[in-house]
């Protein structure tokens, strides 16, 4: 199991309020974020998993909106969460 109870409360607490904040948008940002750079290294081994594609399809579309909710709101919290997450606009 790649996302184990100790992995969680770790990205939690180091982008949310704490481990237990779990609905930051920070924290769920961050979240995302390990989950689809781990389907992307398995997409590259197994190119035809097209139920994989499609649930990294999906996942991105549910991050890029919690981004876009976050921009509309707090201009500055998305500067920070995308800058340290690396992620592209």
């Amino acid at each position: 199991m790649y996302l184990t109870k100790e992995i969680k409360e770790a990205i939690f607490e180091k982008h949310g309020k704490g481990k237990n904040d779990t609905g930051s948008s920070e924290g769920q940002i961050a979240l995302f974020t390990h989950r689809i750079n781990h389907l992307t290294g398995h997409l590259k081994n197994n190119r035809k998993d097209f139920n994989t594609e499609r649930s990294l399809v999906m996942l991105v579309g549910k991050r890029r909106s919690l981004l876009d909710y976050l921009k509309k709101t707090d201009i500055a919290r998305y500067r920070a969460i995308i800058k340290e997450l690396g992620i592209r606009k």
